[in-house]
């Protein structure tokens, strides 16, 4: 049995990377780190083991900055275009949804919705914060 490996890039190409295999979860985050860190309203996510995650190009134009030590956002220091983060804590690695232009991407929840600033009607669930299994609430919200 093969396993299928997807590939991205940062904006300019200077960083490449692949995973392999299905991410554990997709999503989308409304956490005000996550929607300044990208720019948007919204920012769709894809969630691998680490193992899973490589970087095959341009290690050395990857750099790194911590708000928190729950997440490790990591950018190409050529163009800025976002590649990763690190969930050391929850032992994931978030790769864009944006980055991975083949990913077949179906998103199977919402997180910190109470954090929103746009709603989403799409009938996936809505968690307050995370779900309980990765040590949130698991309190869900309304659409």
């Amino acid at each position: 049995m093969s396993t299928t490996t997807y590939k991205g890039s940062c904006f300019c190409g200077a960083v490449e990377l692949s995973v392999s295999g299905e991410p554990e979860a997709m999503g989308y985050c409304h956490c005000d780190s996550c929607r300044h860190w990208s720019a948007g309203p919204v920012n769709a996510f894809t969630l691998w083991k680490p193992e899973a995650v490589e970087v095959t190009k341009g290690m050395d134009n990857l750099v790194s900055y911590n708000k928190t030590p729950k997440s490790y956002r990591k950018w190409c220091k050529t163009c800025g275009g976002h590649i990763l983060t690190e969930h050391p804590e929850l032992g994931l690695t978030d790769v864009y949804a944006a980055i991975l232009p083949e990913l077949p991407f179906k998103p199977g929840v919402h997180v910190y919705y109470q954090e929103k600033v746009l709603r989403v009607h799409d009938g996936l669930p809505k968690f307050r914060d995370t779900p309980e299994d990765i040590g949130g609430s698991g309190i869900t919200l309304e659409e």
